[in-house]
């Protein structure tokens, strides 16, 4: 009878411990989700903003059509992306949206009355914040996904990922350009 009850409590525990160790996966899981949705509202909210800024450019610089057009390319390369659900194609057309803002706020800077306008000027400073916050989110979402990485990876809830199907999660990485950028020292010129 003591080992039927020993047996029993050690039985009790391998299943409170499984049930545990599942819990803490699909909360990891989900906070990588919430993550994510985070970085959508922000870049969503990029979105909306890109058509304003590139019509108020186009006042004061209608010849400099091709980096206008390369900017609502790549805005709507990343709306599509989005609409796909894959998280590696929506990170690269976002660096693709980053990528041509930048030659964009470059172009501003040949044209003194465009740099002067109020417009421009908000829209430039509300795209700021909106890039600082997607930069915020891509953190948190890639803390997110490290801590749910590990808790897959580590035993034994590896074990117990595997055998509910937990499959590792994608980070948000840096392109190829961006990441040879990061690498480089910065210069400062006086």
């Amino acid at each position: 009878m003591a080992v039927a009850i020993i047996v029993l409590v050690v039985v009790l525990i391998a299943v409170f411990y499984v049930i545990g160790v599942y819990n803490k996966l699909v909360s990891l899981k989900n906070y990588v989700k919430e993550a994510w949705s985070d970085i959508q509202v922000q870049l969503k909210r990029r979105y909306d903003l890109i058509p304003n800024l590139v019509e108020t450019v186009k006042g004061y610089a209608a010849h400099e059509s091709g980096t206008l057009e390369k900017v609502i390319k790549a805005r709507n390369m990343a709306i599509n992306a989005a609409a796909s659900g894959n998280i590696n194609e929506q990170a690269a057309a976002a660096n693709q949206v980053t990528s041509a803002l930048k030659s964009l706020f470059a172009l501003s800077e040949s044209y003194p009355d465009l740099k002067a306008n109020t417009n421009f000027l908000e829209l430039q400073r509300e795209l700021s914040d909106t890039e600082t916050k997607i930069q915020a989110a891509r953190s948190f979402y890639n803390t997110n996904v490290k801590s749910f990485n590990i808790a897959i990876e580590k035993f034994p809830s590896n074990i117990i990922a595997g055998t509910f199907h937990f499959e590792k999660a994608a980070f948000f990485e840096l392109d190829a350009d961006e990441a040879a950028a990061a690498r480089k020292a910065p210069v400062v010129k006086f």
